[in-house]
């Protein structure tokens, strides 16, 4: 399987200039830390690069029939965005388990929301779009995707050539596949290592063993990090084969306190998707290699009581 190249994540960042902040690299006064907060985003996550990407290299035709995609929040306003942007129809399936503070945020964007039970989304999706002829934007199983949200790593590469570890979360495997091969073209010394909730594991035992290995939804779909919920494809997982030098999982408890820490300690709202990797340095300090640690904080969008909920834990 041909894997996305270096020059594709560097295209995507000239296509992607001027919708996607490029985000600074903050270091920590109280750790030895070096934060990409993507939850600067316009949309509050990391997503809107890949799904810009995809967009703006879709031909008039394509973008005139209009898109469709499913997400669990994320991908859904970053699609939603570039559809505006472009000034095209969308259409998003969402989990009607979604944070309603990512639904709402997703109509205001000007898209068609459908919801749906959340193992029937993407399912539904494919339906809907066969149905209307619209161009499907899925959430991480695209080359266009993979290199948008590859700039994460080019950026990182740029503004700190002697990062030693970069810490990725994982789930579609979209970001950690991009992030992963810009720091293995601009910095093979680094390692860079994946994140993922105990409880949505399934890319951790599946690197283990050499193969996917599925989890059903109901499983995953236990961890708070409901932007960590999905699996990797045939695609994404040949990427983290590749590019990954481990995987750390990390508990409930510790992205909870991650939250708090990044909020208190960082000044950065983050969801619980969007904290799970620096879970991995502040639990797990002892498991990482030599070197300056970089976390990707991938998103900040929360709903308001459960912010509350977690910072008066």
């Amino acid at each position: 399987m041909e894997l996305v190249s270096i020059e594709e994540i560097r295209a995507a960042a000239s296509r992607i200039k001027g919708a996607a902040v490029r985000t600074p690299l903050l270091p920590q006064s109280w750790a030895p830390l070096w934060l990409k907060p993507e939850s600067l985003q316009g949309i509050g996550a990391f997503k809107i690069r890949g799904a810009y990407n995809a967009i703006a290299a879709l031909d008039e035709e394509q973008r005139a029939r209009g898109v469709v995609a499913f997400s669990s929040g994320n991908h859904a306003q970053a699609v939603a965005y570039a559809a505006k942007r472009f000034g095209i129809h969308a259409v998003i399936l969402i989990p009607d388990v979604a944070p309603r503070a990512k639904i709402e945020a997703t109509k205001a964007l000007g898209a068609e929301v459908i919801e749906v039970p959340i193992d029937r989304q993407e399912s539904s999706a494919l339906a809907v779009g066969a149905e209307r002829n619209l161009t499907p934007i899925p959430p991480f199983d695209h080359r266009d995707v993979i290199a948008g949200q590859g700039t994460v790593g080019l950026e990182i590469a740029e503004d700190l050539p002697d990062a030693g570890v970069v810490l990725v979360p994982l789930s579609g495997g979209g970001l950690a596949s991009g992030v992963g091969t810009a720091i293995k073209a601009l910095l093979p010394g680094a390692k860079v290592i994946g994140v993922e909730p105990e409880l949505a594991a399934d890319t951790a035992e599946g690197l283990r063993a050499g193969r996917r290995i599925e989890w059903p939804m109901d499983r995953r779909a236990r961890t708070i990090a409901d932007g960590l919920r999905a699996q990797p494809s045939d695609l994404t997982f040949a990427h983290l084969q590749t590019v990954l030098d481990d995987v750390i999982t990390v508990s409930e408890d510790e992205i909870r306190q991650s939250v708090r820490t990044l909020a208190h300690r960082a000044r950065l709202i983050a969801e619980p998707s969007g904290a799970t990797a620096t879970a991995a340095y502040l639990f797990h300090r002892g498991e990482l290699p030599e070197g300056k640690v970089v976390s990707v904080v991938s998103g900040g969008n929360l709903d308001p009581a459960m912010l509350a909920e977690i910072l008066s834990d």
